[in-house]
């Protein structure tokens, strides 16, 4: 196998290569057929089954290990791509090896590529009847939900964080299903993607239908799920009207009926296991589940990488002006190597090669999206805009289901006392809501994100005590693009 050139083959095709790598351990038979061979879909119900790839099974949740949410760890297993993420150094280990920019990268564009492929089938096949164009409509929403998504999460992670006055390089925004070998590809700005991304959002949402989804709708692209992504969109572009326009649209007046209560006896109960407790919370019977996808990732086991160092982890949820109060959000946690804790978010789930197979692929179920970030986002925008008062009641909404031994209590004057600040509500209801994010979603995968928006530095101390920075404008916030996307697609790295 050393002697396959993968720069023989395009993107999307490099994957498959790769995944028969993984499966047979050779792709030689592969590399014999022509690299255009696709799969005949010549019905609606088809269509459908084929966007079930058009889901990422790469977790963005390695980009904790580059956030100050997590301390270098003792008594775990290291690979040598964990150690670079860690040092925000480019990774070398290539796109087999999970948890890192280059398994993201590919796997993304393997479902960007799926999805592609439904909405060129769509063109051509017939329409008989009014169920059969909802159904179709339904099927072209999913599609451009996953495109959209799977390029945003691409340029997010690849690319600076949005400017409207820059054209810093993004990535290719990948419409058309493949048909040249050895294509070549164009990075567009960073804006230019946001502005595909939208395109495709706005078409999917208006088209979405979630009564073709029955019993499976949080595993699918589904109308809150859309909703939740175009709070984020909007307020990751700084479009803070639209995203209140948007998460009104999903939360109403009630936002509490999309949060999770962890005071809850059910989730106290099952606070007791730390095997029953992330199974809850994953649960897609729970309404602040907007969208479940499952991923291929070892970042919910314990032996592996990096976490919280034990002391931060308390002080974390001991901090802000409810501190007085229990936050249900610290426990339960694993122990995690010698030295630090990870919070019970995810089940480590593991999928065998066969019935009778010792090997296999370890997983867990990804919450995409949950209600819990559409009212930080919601709270975020109107902070922004002004709405204090608004934002208050959302941060408050929150509180109630997140602390216990009293009742939480937010108002203007016990936030000015607290933070000291007069009446700058603006600054201490930023802080605030940073603050909450980091504690709702820690070792989730969205911390990276707020760094980036925020431009925050980060420190990070190594093993013999030594410390590296990430500063603020750090060139490194932009993964390096995979070597092989250079080589063969053309394009250009980002610089360090």
């Amino acid at each position: 196998m050393r002697n396959i050139k993968l720069k023989l083959v395009n993107l999307p095709t490099q994957i498959l290569c790769l995944t028969l790598v993984l499966a047979i351990g050779a792709c030689s038979d592969f590399l014999d057929e022509d690299p255009d061979n696709r799969v005949e879909v010549d019905n609606l119900e088809k269509a459908a089954q084929l966007l079930v790839n058009a889901y990422s099974l790469a977790s963005p949740n390695f980009t904790d290990w580059m956030t100050d949410d997590v301390q270098f760890t003792l008594g775990t297993t290291q690979r040598l791509s964990h150690e670079q993420i860690y040092k925000w150094e480019d990774v070398t280990t290539g796109p087999t090896d999970a948890d890192t920019p280059d398994f993201f990268w590919f796997q993304t564009y393997e479902a960007i590529a799926h999805a592609n492929e439904v909405l060129q089938l769509l063109e051509d096949l017939p329409v008989d009847t009014g169920e059969d164009q909802a159904r179709r409509d339904a099927i072209e929403a999913e599609a451009r939900l996953t495109r959209a998504y799977g390029h945003f999460m691409l340029v997010n992670l690849f690319g600076q964080h949005f400017d409207a006055n820059s054209n810093s390089d993004g990535v290719p925004y990948i419409k058309t299903p493949e048909s040249t070998f050895l294509a070549e590809y164009e990075r567009k700005s960073v804006r230019r993607i946001y502005s595909e991304v939208e395109d495709d959002l706005l078409i999917g949402l208006d088209l979405v239908d979630d009564s073709f989804f029955e019993n499976s709708g949080k595993y699918h692209f589904n109308k809150n799920a859309a909703l939740a992504f175009a709070s984020r969109f909007y307020l990751f572009s700084g479009e803070f009207i639209k995203c209140v326009q948007y998460s009104d649209q999903l939360l109403g007046s009630n936002p509490e009926n999309f949060i999770r209560d962890l005071t809850s006896d059910r989730f106290q109960l099952a606070s007791a296991s730390v095997a029953e407790y992330p199974r809850l919370y994953t649960s897609p019977d729970l309404s602040s589940n907007l969208l479940l996808i499952r991923k291929i990732s070892l970042v919910q086991r314990t032996d592996f990488a990096y976490g919280p160092e034990r002391n931060f982890y308390s002080s974390l949820f001991g901090s802000g002006p409810l501190g007085g109060l229990n936050d249900e959000r610290e426990n339960p946690a694993f122990v995690k190597g010698l030295n630090n804790v990870y919070p019970a978010r995810y089940e480590g789930l593991f999928e065998r090669a066969s019935l009778n197979s010792s090997v296999g692929f370890p997983y867990y179920i990804h919450i995409a999206f949950s209600g819990e970030e559409v009212v930080l986002n919601r709270a975020e925008a109107n902070a922004y805009l002004g709405n204090f008062d608004r934002s208050i009641d959302d941060i408050q909404a929150l509180s109630e289901k997140r602390f216990s031994g009293g009742t939480p209590l937010l108002t203007r004057e016990v936030l000015s006392d607290f933070y000291n600040s007069g009446n700058d509500l603006n600054n201490i209801l930023s802080y605030l809501i940073f603050l909450e994010r980091r504690k709702e979603f820690i070792m989730q995968g969205m911390r990276w994100y707020d760094i980036k928006r925020y431009q925050l530095s980060v420190e990070h101390d190594l093993i013999d005590g030594s410390l590296i920075q990430l500063n603020e404008d750090d060139r490194r916030k932009a993964l390096q693009i995979p070597q092989s996307a250079i080589d063969v697609g053309g394009l250009e790295p980002n610089p360090r």
